[in-house]
């Protein structure tokens, strides 16, 4: 068949659903090309299911602080690790058809099934479809990077891909790559009495720039399982009396292992689109070249939005992508939108968070630093969850706030916080005149205002936290 459709929208995931609730708006004829099953990445293999797991791991995990609070018979509780996987699949699926529900009417007889070729500018053909199309967004999302000298074992590596399908946990893991998802599903499978051995090449892990806010997370997490930092992992096959393991090595580390988990980043899906055919500009790794305020790429009719591009793979800036991108496919005349304070949340415990300006964008002669240690916030004593630090960074003249690195427990609600005061253009004073309630862990946040209040420049006069009348 021979299509003219107004915009094609590659990929039916958060960024391309998104751009479709626009194209709808705006009253355009839509086609989707879909390569792979409906449900978003979020839905099926990763905010979602993920958080289910980590909630399963707190809960058991929280039974150690069971005797200092005096409540007995900590030591009777355990975990069935299939039950906790049925549990992570029973809640994704409600997740996943949520999706489905709420599309289906919208994807209905709108949709194709296959691999997008662009043919040329204006043209692409799916299958045996052809397809003329006045715009495109691509938002074909992006697929788990397996090392090629590891395919001899891919019936023993997973991925987020591949993780809530196991029927049962194993009994020891290796998590190669520790960025967010290493690190995440890292400590939540420690927690449920799998044996977890963190490895990565780099030094530095979540991709925490922070020198003060990384050393925190690094004592912290290496209490809970070993984190080997520095080196490349080499991954070979074992015979053991329990049947084959693989052998990590990593430096002078060594353990053996019944799976890995490769966390080491995602690829964009875009092989086999033929992208050249366009004639715009790709990077290195074969990725469009677009504005982030535009979603367009060049000169031409095609958006890009969502983590194809690798650039900010978070699903609410997928969603922010989707709608930039989708409005200016459908209404044909391109605008530019400012994009919101960048805020990025990793679920360990405590959370790590980064809200504004990281560490490395920062001037580091004009910007002071105020920090809060969590060990005597009496909140976070009360929760025995009192590890972490607090990181505030500003202005040196005026005070306005710039960015904030946290690790710290609800650090997810606290960087919210701080990245809508970044947004408003609020100063450290600003902030201080808020109300802070006795006992939260609020005031963790106020006393690393405080420490940076006192380190700016043009203090106003008898400063106070208080307006006066």
């Amino acid at each position: 068949m021979e299509h003219n459709i107004d915009v094609v929208i590659i990929g039916a995931g958060t960024a391309g659903l998104y751009a479709l609730s626009q194209v709808i708006q705006n009253r355009k004829s839509y086609l989707i090309v879909q390569n792979g099953e409906l449900g978003t990445t979020c839905a099926r293999v990763g905010c979602m299911p993920s958080k289910v797991l980590i909630q399963a791991a707190e809960d058991f995990h929280r039974r150690k602080a069971f005797e200092r609070e005096g409540i007995e018979g900590a030591e009777g509780l355990s975990v069935d690790k299939e039950e906790v996987m049925e549990f992570v699949r029973e809640l994704r699926d409600s997740f996943v058809e949520r999706v489905h529900g709420n599309n289906d009417k919208r994807l209905k007889d709108h949709i194709i099934h296959g691999q997008a070729e662009f043919v040329k500018p204006g043209q692409l053909r799916v299958g045996e479809d052809t397809v003329n199309y006045g715009a495109v967004v691509i938002s074909s999302g992006s697929t788990p990077v397996i090392p090629a000298a590891w395919q001899a074992f891919s019936d023993r590596i997973i991925t987020t891909d591949t993780l809530f399908e196991m029927a049962e946990l194993p009994d020891s893991m290796a998590v190669i790559g520790l960025g967010v998802i290493g690190l995440e599903i890292g400590q939540a499978l420690a927690r449920l009495d799998v044996a977890v051995t963190g490895i990565d090449m780099a030094e530095q892990i979540g991709g925490i720039e922070d020198p003060e806010i990384h050393q925190s997370v690094v004592d912290t997490l290496s209490r809970e399982f070993p984190l080997w930092l520095g080196h490349a992992a080499d991954v070979t096959a074992e015979a053991t009396e329990q049947g084959e393991k693989l052998r990590v090595t990593a430096g002078e580390n060594t353990v053996l292992v019944d799976n890995l988990l490769v966390s080491m980043g995602r690829k964009p899906n875009l092989t086999g689109m033929k992208l050249e055919n366009l004639g715009i500009e790709l990077d290195p790794q074969g990725v469009p070249l677009y504005n982030p305020n535009t979603m367009q790429c060049g000169d031409q009719p095609v958006f890009l939005a969502g983590d194809v591009s690798g650039d900010r793979p978070i699903m609410h800036e997928a969603g922010d992508e989707g709608r930039i991108a989708g409005v200016n496919a459908a209404r044909g005349t391109v605008q530019a939108y400012r994009r919101k304070t960048p805020l990025a949340i990793t679920f360990c415990d405590p959370n790590i968070c980064t809200a504004g300006a990281t560490w490395s964008e920062l001037d580091q002669e004009t910007t002071v630093v105020g920090q809060v240690n969590m060990a005597p916030v009496g909140r976070a004593l009360i929760m025995t969850k009192n590890r972490g630090l607090i990181r505030v960074y500003g202005d040196k003249k005026s005070g306005k706030l710039l960015g904030a690195s946290l690790f710290c427990i609800k650090g997810e609600h606290l960087a919210h916080l701080v990245a809508w005061c970044i947004q408003q253009g609020l100063t450290v004073f600003d902030l201080l005149k808020m109300p802070f309630y006795h006992p939260v862990i609020e005031e963790a946040l106020q006393a690393a205002l405080r420490d940076l209040a006192t380190k700016v420049e043009d203090k106003p006069a008898g400063m106070l936290d208080i307006e006066k009348l």
